[in-house]
């Protein structure tokens, strides 16, 4: 199936397009819906199937998590309700639409997105997806094939997770000057390129929109470009997670 549904659950907002996989372009615009508090299984599994249904939607569609998720099932909870370790969000999200849902970690979304459409169409080499908001999310491709759940933002820098220092919560939480950030970035990307030595860095996320800010004070040895689908990423992603499965 060429068209298939994509959600991204987010810590603020869950949100949908039908996709053509073909060529990553959204056919109808994004319904979005602010993400229940607390972020219950229950709770999200209902908003999901509201978006589901604002678009009549009847076949298999994907969802992103903010989350490790082994074969559908969510195994950590860093920036999620707790209640969500140990369930099958695919089972569970598939009974509340009635249909079948590929649930896959978020940044990896994003990163299957970036790579079949974006800035790492085309690369066979070892590229890094970074995502920057809430907290770090990373997406690692090794010759095109993904290596889900990296989790490398909790690597330890200075004794604490990367992203409780390098995160973009974390610049505007504490007012940090794009200059004051880049130098904490370039700690996290220092520690990434020592234990994998990408030949790309893709950096996504939100405030990759104000990435001529702070890409140029960054100091890596591998390429840092932008990611190109922005806040798409996340839905296309799911889309083609989908479409896969």
């Amino acid at each position: 199936m060429a068209t298939l549904l994509g959600i991204d659950i987010g810590g603020t907002g869950i949100k949908g397009a039908p996709v053509d996989t073909r060529t990553g372009e959204l056919i109808a615009p994004r319904f979005r819906i602010p993400t229940p508090h607390p972020a219950t299984p229950e709770a999200v599994a209902e908003t999901v199937a509201q978006v589901s249904e604002h678009f009549d939607w009847t076949g298999s569609l994907g969802a992103t998590f903010p989350a490790v998720v082994q074969h559908g099932t969510v195994r950590t909870a860093a920036n999620v309700d707790e209640s969500w370790i140990g369930k099958d969000a695919a089972s569970l999200l598939g009974a509340a639409c009635g249909a079948a849902v590929t649930v896959v970690n978020d940044a990896d979304a994003a990163g299957i997105a970036e790579m079949e459409f974006g800035a790492g169409k085309h690369r066979h080499d070892t590229v890094i997806v970074v995502t920057l908001g809430t907290g770090i999310g990373s997406a690692v491709f090794v010759g095109g094939t993904l290596v889900p759940n990296t989790e490398l933002g909790h690597l330890q820098i200075r004794g604490k997770d990367a992203e409780r220092r390098a995160a973009e919560s974390v610049r505007e939480r504490e007012g940090l000057s794009f200059k004051q950030w880049a130098k904490r970035l370039n700690e996290y990307f220092a520690a990434l390129e020592a234990l994998l030595w990408p030949d790309l860095i893709i950096v996504g996320g939100g405030i990759s929109k104000k990435s001529a800010k702070f890409l140029p004070l960054l100091e890596t040895r591998a390429d840092v470009v932008p990611a190109q689908l922005l806040n798409e990423a996340g839905i296309v992603g799911a889309a083609l997670a989908a479409r896969v499965s």
